[in-house]
């Protein structure tokens, strides 16, 4: 009964991995450089429908169009700038990793150093705030006060 489970297991197994590798795309580039290109800017190019996931990872449509896409501009022998401008121009500053600073992204590279700020000056003036109060002494009435009240508690036990 284990052989067969077994046997059933491995033949099921081997069909996964068959169809995995009939998905895996099969590209021809003219050099390693084009290859390298390609890879590159696959992982670094986002997806605008994953959102975060990079275009080399996603397999939603717009994702697979846009790997067409920088293949057939590689292969027409458009350097790494070029392509990215495309992307760009197409999909807009969110398609890439790294967007440049500009008025639009100005506050995705700002938005962080002022939350940072924020907090600094919110623990400065919370400290400020600490130091001022008057430490109170035990002294006078209060040490008397105390006096009655261990002795009442003392009393009841």
């Amino acid at each position: 009964m284990k052989t067969v489970l077994a046997a059933l297991l491995l033949v099921l197994s081997g069909g996964m991995f068959s169809a995995d590798l009939k998905a895996q795309e099969v590209l021809q580039f003219d050099n390693d450089a084009q290859r390298e290109l390609y890879q590159q800017l696959t992982a670094e190019l986002r997806c605008p429908q994953c959102q975060n996931q990079n275009i080399a990872d996603s397999h939603a449509v717009v994702a697979v169009d846009m790997r067409e896409k920088t293949y057939q501009l590689i292969r027409e022998g458009k350097d790494r700038q070029q392509v990215l401008d495309y992307m760009i121009n197409r999909y807009g500053d969110f398609v890439h990793y790294l967007p440049p600073v500009n008025r639009y992204t100005l506050w995705l590279w700002l938005l962080p150093l002022l939350m940072l700020l924020v907090l600094i000056a919110v623990g400065v003036f919370r400290r400020s705030q600490q130091s001022k109060q008057p430490v109170q002494d035990i002294t006078g009435n209060t040490a008397a006060e105390l006096d009655k009240l261990i002795a009442r508690y003392r009393s009841k036990k």
